[in-house]
């Protein structure tokens, strides 16, 4: 039909006129074709994303980009699928193609950085969250991003001064002042980070990750009963299966350290959730145990988790578990390759054997490869997963002052050694973990507050402490005058055997749980720990279940070490 009012002849055309060129014009009639084609299934799979249909989105996606494989959309969409599967690498490619097809689409470059963030490549999403925030000035939600991913490489000073930039321009957006509350946590002030959580909880009640954050902050602080509270709380309106794991992993210690262990042990299974962000997969095709279930006669495994002191903190309820598997049961028991001589030795009737963990894509995966060659296990489970049956309360931890035995041979040797080179009282000393990142850092007191300790008269201090530490040894000396005896003949790192062999010739062993001391406990050790209020290991109580001759020293207040370091001086000044 003609146009009721056509335009003159030479007016300007309401559609540009085709190229002359009739390449150019096939070309062009093509891409048209294309996006007809591609739209529909474009559509298709945004619905299926928004119903949670990852697998069927993917597959859309990708049956449009078999048309038209420049569409920066369907990279787009291709890229959210595969991050929501957890292939946070393929993701990242996806992205990258969907920015180079249209790099000036901020929605795409603050999608990298956020996953970048995510993926732990802090300064590639800092770069990303930058280029945004140069094309939309007003995006407050960027700044907010910025000021996270300078906090994830400790330039806490360039993120606040990224918050407070922003919070003058917008003081009632909540999240800036849970990002803010964040990074002065991360530092150990966190009595001045709860006051800026509970600020975004006045500005949006419904912030599920700032009632998450002000929980935690309550456990440090040591009200475990308030941080349970806060934690249900922030689950309620939490619908993403990873936040909702990572709650439920905090939720499990609070419980614990709140003294409720049943219910602890239950929850503490949220760390084998598939939804967690650091789940560990094992590689074990055989049934699970279960709680209750009947084990003598049977073949177990167990597989030790988390970090190499929680391992040996763990098997503190491994002899139970040889008692109900029965002499005629078998127990095999896979440990961190450094521990299988140490826990053989202390658990001979099991067979002891190392386990290997893979990275496969950002997935760990655990696997132990001696059960190849043998008949295969009836059941097996992380070795945490037994607590729930063994250790329902703090009555149930045996008044048991060692489960690990080092070589008699070796304590002797190195009593030989010390009475050689080390007069006085022996006292063995370690500091800090090697896995210091942002947010463990807080946990451990900075080496110059160790002074009043290292002043203790009569003592030689013996130097326990695994990793370069050289620096730390020359700065005591420069400011104190002593001089901490590294003992010769022993990697601190990785003979673990023979570290705590040592801890148990030495007269003492003070030090934050770590690897080291958890070892000199488990061994009999006379051992004091240094460590933070609510920390979940004491279960409630003022000591160590795990470890009953060893003795737990506090700060009055989070990342108050001075006065703790004083009474700690005091304590070995007495005897």
């Amino acid at each position: 039909m003609a146009h009721a009012n056509p335009l003159p002849i030479g007016a300007d055309a309401p559609v540009p006129t085709p190229p002359r060129d009739p390449v150019a014009r096939l070309n062009l009639a093509m891409a048209e074709l294309k996006a007809q084609a591609v739209l529909p299934l474009l559509q298709q799979a945004a619905e299926a994303l928004r119903a949670e249909q990852h697998k069927e989105a993917a597959t859309l996606t990708l049956k449009a980009l078999e048309l038209d494989e420049r569409n920066a959309l369907a990279w787009h969409l291709l890229a959210i699928c595969r991050e929501k599967s957890g292939d946070f690498e393929d993701a990242m490619a996806c992205y990258k193609a969907a920015v180079e097809l249209n790099p000036d689409d901020c929605d795409i470059a603050n999608d990298i950085g956020r996953l970048a963030y995510q993926m732990n490549r802090h300064e590639l999403a800092e770069q990303f969250f930058r280029i945004v925030l140069a094309k939309k000035p007003e995006f407050v939600d960027g700044y907010n991003n910025l000021a996270c991913a300078l906090r994830g490489q400790m330039r806490y000073d360039e993120a606040l001064g990224v918050l407070k930039t922003a919070l003058n321009a917008h003081p009632d957006h909540a999240m800036l002042w849970n990002t803010l509350g964040t990074v002065l946590n991360e530092q150990g002030e966190i009595e001045q980070a709860a006051i800026f959580y509970a600020e975004a909880l006045r500005l949006d009640p419904g912030l599920a990750k700032a009632r998450y954050n002000l929980a935690n902050v309550r456990l440090a602080l040591g009200d475990a009963r308030g941080a349970l509270e806060d934690c249900a709380l922030a689950l309620e309106p939490t619908a993403l299966e990873s936040e909702r794991a990572t709650i439920q992993f905090a939720q499990a210690t609070m419980f614990l350290a709140a003294g409720e262990l049943e219910l602890g042990w239950r929850t503490y299974a949220a760390r084998l959730d598939p939804g967690y962000s650091e789940v560990l997969f094992h590689a074990i095709d055989r049934p699970g145990w279960t709680a209750g279930a009947d084990l003598r006669g049977r073949t177990l495994l167990l597989i030790g988790e988390q970090g190499l002191g929680d391992e040996v903190l763990f098997a503190n309820v491994v002899p139970d578990v040889i008692e109900a598997l029965g002499p005629e049961g078998v127990l095999w028991l896979a440990v961190e390759p450094r521990l299988v001589e140490l826990f053989q030795r202390s658990f001979p009737t099991a067979r002891v054997t190392a386990h290997a963990t893979y990275t496969i894509g950002l997935r760990s995966v655990r696997a132990v490869h001696a059960l190849q060659d043998v008949p295969p296990v009836d059941l097996w489970a992380p070795l945490a997963c037994v607590l729930e049956q063994y250790r329902k309360d703090v009555a149930a931890f045996p008044d048991r002052r060692a489960f690990l035995h080092p070589d008699p041979q070796r304590i002797a040797h190195w009593r030989a050694v010390l009475d050689a080179e080390a007069p006085g009282r022996r006292i063995g000393l370690v500091w800090k973990s090697l896995k210091i990142n942002a947010a463990r850092s807080r946990f451990f007191s900075p080496f110059d507050a160790w002074a009043p300790v290292l002043r203790t008269p009569g003592a030689t201090l013996v130097n326990l402490q695994y990793g370069e530490c050289g620096s730390e040894l020359a700065r005591a000396y420069e400011q104190t005058g002593v001089r901490i005896w590294t003992p010769p003949g022993i990697d601190l790192k990785d003979d673990l055997e023979d570290v705590a062999a040592l801890c148990c010739a030495l007269d003492l062993v003070i030090g934050p749980p770590n690897a080291t001391t958890n070892l000199a406990a488990a061994s009999g050790a006379p051992t004091w720990f240094i460590s933070t209020p609510g920390a979940w290991p004491m279960l409630g109580t003022d000591h160590y279940p795990w470890y009953p001759s060893a003795r737990v020293f506090l700060p009055a207040s989070f990342n108050r070490w001075e006065p703790v370091m004083a009474e700690i001086a005091q304590a070995l000044a007495q005897g």
